[in-house]
């Protein structure tokens, strides 16, 4: 009896001890004042720092690190979550994971590595919240957080034994914010769930998430430095939401195409994973299931783990509006054409069939949750096996090449691109030699090095397939077709089969765009100049409003005449209070579509505060600003805004083509520049343009006939239309890296032309001369169209 007692009393102290210990662990709840998925609540960025700083206070299986600040100053934070056995050890699985990284730590000794593969521990990096309307994967992140940090079961406890987990609450933490205060700001009106009109991230809105090879923002580069490149992650799991329409939830494997470089390994994990992932949630009762379908993995704007010996797992949950449910009808459900399946009828990439309903949060902080505990469970499971496949990875990455294998690629640099392309690759973990140390000499990557595949892909050219549906239609990529980093920054590559041999002296002045020639004489003026910024927030705005934040992009010597340069914002009320532009030199307006210029925001659809544009009394404004002096850029689509309203005698060649007959998807072709003109001045006659739903120019007499007799009349003040940028008349000459169909269509056609208006001008670009901060090739056509 005595003995039986004392176990029962073991027993009870045991149970205790554990109610004990759970009792303390805080509930997301206790901190932010709602469970994450509850209806119409979003949480602030300080509350949900202070939740994670409060679960680390209280378990010994999570540790808060602030990494740094964000954009606009928030702390940037990432929790690690494991056993308490393996986090007091975390130093040791991180040099294990090293040496399997790169093999040449340890001879790509097989024995050797078996041993460390025997140790390690898999390493998954979950990151949230990146794209910030899609409010459920910052909110799951603290129910993940919890349930591993809370959760007694066994299940649990193997996955923190078997994985080391790095999660990431938020990408983009000044974006919590700016949604959660719109949000706050909207609900109970007319207007709760719409997305706020300005960008969820200072500068570059949705397009933080194309920028893990160009590496521009501060979010990026703290997450590369100081997360992937410290730990080498075998999965990263991306948690997104979709649209609202289509399936319920996207899993990997990707649809073609595969980008080149990924190793088979990364893409046999993908699926294996992915398509365990969907099976288990099938299993579990999950409807509305895809793989296989809408999103590709063409590029490493999107999956820098791809070309680091690690699978990207994306998942696309379906939204509500914002934290507001939604209902949506069975016969309003639809996905894109190019998306690969139909989301109401079962098909073996799709299914089973979700039959419509009530959406709300709590349906998407489940799914993620859910989905994030299978990842997990697959990992720890097969840790093995994750470990043995990033091993090999690396292995076939470092091996030495054989005859007539790629064996070094070659960038032939010149001012100003050298430092951009040196800081790319060595933030990427790339390893390169100069062979000189003079400006201009070439940098050699070799291939048998961990990273080279990253090198490959950001370097030379892509060759995209012609991917067509069954009626000859060309399939859309997700994205952009073209990531040539080196062509964007305008310098020169080779490729070397044999050992590279530097040549004894490069002459800089003969590589890429070279740099715009220095004035001796001194300023004489200031430079005033705008962007206009719409309610209708563009992305384009907010890349060109960083570019021109930058002093040290400006090329040398674009700028010498001017003493000091102040660049503002414009909004439409400015440009319609006439007074408030006059001081202007010039005004850029941003890839934008011509009804979101003119007319905004409809009425009704926002707040009156936010709707409508500049309208006919804005266009007037405009008109007389270029006639007395001022100086107008359109970029890209906002140029048909231009054309439209001001009657130029310019017309674009593209409008009305089918897709079938020309389709040219985000991709560079090459230009050809009039270098007598100011705006071409100290270039090279070959350049390129970032072509993506681009115009393309038809000038001079056949434009004009296309005229009314009203246009031609109101064309009259035009005294001058140059053409400074064209494509090559040999259509086989246009395509630089990417995809284009129909390239004949635009052959010996106008990419950049200038047209004087009384004392002033226009300058319409047919590309994006800023695109994502990457295109610094054209940045000084850009610069030089300011100071006109």
């Amino acid at each position: 009896m005595k003995s039986i007692s004392a176990s029962l009393r073991l027993c009870v102290l045991i149970v205790l001890s554990v109610y004990g210990a759970v009792a303390q662990i805080p509930a997301p709840k206790d901190v932010i004042g709602f469970t994450p998925g509850d209806d119409r609540k979003l949480a602030s960025w300080a509350s949900i720092v202070d939740y994670f700083k409060k679960l680390d206070a209280a378990s010994d299986r999570v540790m808060f690190e602030e990494i740094g600040k964000t954009t606009m100053g928030a702390p940037f934070v990432y929790v690690t979550i494991s056993s308490p056995e393996n986090l007091r050890q975390l130093e040791k699985y991180r040099g294990i994971n090293d040496k399997l990284a790169d093999p040449r730590l340890i001879r790509s000794n097989d024995l050797a590595a078996k041993k460390l593969i025997a140790q390690g521990k898999t390493i998954v990096l979950i990151t949230c919240g990146i794209h910030s309307t899609e409010v459920g994967s910052t909110l799951s992140s603290m129910l993940i957080a919890h349930q591993l940090a809370l959760a007694p079961h066994a299940d649990v406890k193997k996955i923190l034994d078997n994985t080391i987990i790095l999660l990431v609450p938020s990408l983009n933490p000044d974006g919590v914010d700016i949604v959660k205060n719109w949000y706050d700001k909207t609900l109970g009106t007319p207007f709760e769930g719409t997305e706020p009109p300005e960008l969820y991230h200072k500068y570059v809105g949705h397009d933080n998430n194309r920028d893990w090879y160009a590496f521009t923002q501060v979010e990026t580069q703290l997450t590369v430095d100081k997360i992937h490149n410290v730990w080498h992650p075998q999965i990263v799991h991306d948690i997104h939401q979709q649209g609202r329409n289509g399936s319920r939830l996207f899993l990997p494997p990707y649809m073609q195409p595969v980008e080149p470089n990924v190793p088979k390994q990364i893409v046999e994990g993908y699926t294996e994973l992915g398509n365990y992932m969907a099976t288990k949630m099938r299993g579990l009762g999950y409807q509305g299931i895809t793989t296989n379908s809408t999103y590709d993995a063409w590029t490493p704007a999107r999956a820098y783990s791809h070309y680091h010996g690690g699978v990207r797992i994306l998942s696309e949950t379906a939204s509500a509006r914002l934290a507001s449910p939604v209902n949506i009808k069975f016969e309003n459900l639809a996905a894109g054409s190019d998306d690969g399946y139909d989301p109401k009828k079962e098909s073996p990439n799709f299914g089973p069939v979700w039959k419509g309903g009530e959406w709300k949060l709590r349906n998407i902080t489940d799914t993620m949750t859910t989905a994030a505990f299978s990842l997990l469970h697959h990992a720890s499971d097969n840790r093995e096996k994750w470990l043995s496949r990033f091993y090999e990875i690396g292995k076939e990455a470092v091996r030495p090449r054989k005859e007539g294998e790629l064996r070094s690629i070659v960038i032939d640099e010149a001012f100003p691109s050298r430092s951009n392309i040196e800081n790319v690759l060595k933030r990427a973990g790339v390893e390169f030699m100069s062979h000189d140390p003079y400006l201009g000499s070439p940098i050699e990557i070799r291939m048998d090095q961990p990273y080279a595949a990253f090198a490959k892909a950001i370097t030379l050219p892509q060759s995209y397939p012609d991917l067509l549906d069954a009626s000859g239609h060309p399939i859309a990529p997700y994205d952009v077709t073209a990531h040539s980093y080196a062509l964007l920054q305008g310098v020169n590559f080779r490729t070397f089969t044999t050992e590279f041999a530097p040549p004894p002296k490069v002459d800089p002045t003969t590589l890429g765009f070279g740099p715009p020639p220095v004035s001796s004489s001194r300023c004489k003026m200031d430079l005033v100049f705008g962007t206009y910024k719409s309610n209708q927030a563009s992305m384009d705005e907010g890349w060109t409003r960083w570019l021109l934040e930058r002093e040290s992009f400006i090329a040398q010597g674009v700028y010498e005449r001017f003493c000091k340069k102040v660049h503002r914002s414009i909004s439409k009320n400015d440009i319609l209070s006439s007074d408030k532009i006059n001081d202007l030199r010039t005004i850029i307006f941003p890839d934008q579509s011509p009804n979101q210029i003119l007319n905004g925001y409809a009425k009704g659809s926002m707040p009156d505060e936010y709707t409508g544009g500049v309208g006919k009394e804005g266009v007037e404004n405009l008109k007389k600003f270029v006639e007395n002096g001022g100086t107008l850029v359109f970029l890209n689509r906002s140029t048909e805004f231009a054309i439209e309203q001001f009657n130029l005698p310019i017309r674009d060649v593209t409008k009305g083509l089918t897709r079938k007959d020309f389709y040219i998807p985000g991709s560079i072709l090459r230009t050809e520049l009039a270098t007598n003109h100011p705006i071409a001045k100290g270039m090279l006659q070959q350049s390129i343009a970032w072509f993506e739903n681009s115009p393309v120019f038809e000038v001079g007499t056949q434009a004009a006939s296309l005229l009314t007799d009203a246009e031609k009349q109101a064309s009259s003040l035009r005294s001058d239309v140059r053409v400074i940028a064209r494509y090559p008349t040999d259509p086989k000459n246009i395509l630089l890296s990417g995809w284009a169909l129909g390239a004949e269509k635009i052959a010996g056609k106008a990419a950049l032309v200038e047209v004087t208006i009384g004392k002033g001008k226009i300058i319409l670009f047919g590309f994006r001369p800023q695109y994502r901060g990457q295109s610094l090739a054209t940045f000084p056509l850009l610069f030089n169209a300011i100071s006109q």
